[in-house]
């Protein structure tokens, strides 16, 4: 009841106001079903804007900080967090992830919209990064389809590092799913997965005309890596053909 609440009554109206947010490609999400929603990742907002422009439900899996935050602004983020629906992972460590991948297989096997973030974080400066193998290995063990969704100006709406919203444009951009069945029972191959993954950016760079940057988010994010513009901007190769 609160997911709809939200979209409809006390955030959507809101922001439809700042966002004039628009949809295309919508017909590619299935009426019914499992499938995986993998989005580029620019701005807390994404998370608001994707599922008020998707009538079926989605569910993300949720860092967990959000859940455990103390204090009343903890409180406040554990309800809304709980009320949409969204489930929390502990992103710590290896087994923490596993954990967090083996949540989101059962939600499709629920027939659930899931919805992942490749990046695994969102972006530092608005380019798009490498995504991690996680998603390949959700789609691999569930069969599903993965359909790539561009955001696009929810930085604009939500600049980086800010904690006030602007007016702007938001354009929801959802592209054609990706069948991975061809790579049935090869799960568990670490370069069928970097193969899975990088399809899956390659459409999302498309979709989205983002820079693409060879390195993950999070570790630029933590000064573990300095980006070189030469080096690490490239286009991801078309792994689609054959």
């Amino acid at each position: 009841m609160w997911y709809w609440l939200f979209k409809y009554v006390f955030i959507g109206p809101l922001l439809r106001v700042f966002g004039r947010p628009t949809v295309e490609g919508l017909e590619n999400i299935p009426a019914k079903g499992p499938a995986i929603l993998a989005s580029n990742h620019l701005a807390v907002a994404d998370s608001l804007f994707l599922p008020l422009m998707v009538p079926r439900r989605i569910t993300f899996l949720a860092k967990s900080e959000y859940f455990t935050t103390p204090g009343f602004k903890g409180r406040l983020n554990k309800f809304f967090y709980s009320a949409a629906g969204q489930v929390p992972i502990d992103r710590s460590g290896a087994e923490a992830a596993q954990a967090a991948l083996n949540t989101g297989a059962m939600l499709l096997r629920d027939g659930k919209l899931l919805g992942l973030y490749p990046e695994g974080t969102r972006s530092p400066d608005g380019r798009l990064f490498k995504g991690k193998t996680g998603l390949a290995r959700v789609a691999l063990e569930s069969g599903v389809p993965v359909i790539p969704v561009a955001m696009i100006g929810t930085d604009d709406v939500n600049p980086i590092g800010s904690k006030m919203w602007k007016p702007a444009k938001v354009t929801v951009r959802v592209g054609k799913p990706l069948d991975f069945s061809r790579f049935a029972g090869l799960g568990g191959s670490r370069f069928i997965e970097r193969a899975v993954t990088d399809e899956v950016m390659y459409e999302l760079m498309r979709l989205s005309g983002q820079e693409y940057v060879d390195v993950y988010a999070a570790n630029v994010k933590d000064g573990k890596v300095t980006p070189h513009p030469a080096r690490d901007a490239q286009r991801i190769p078309d792994t689609q053909a054959g």
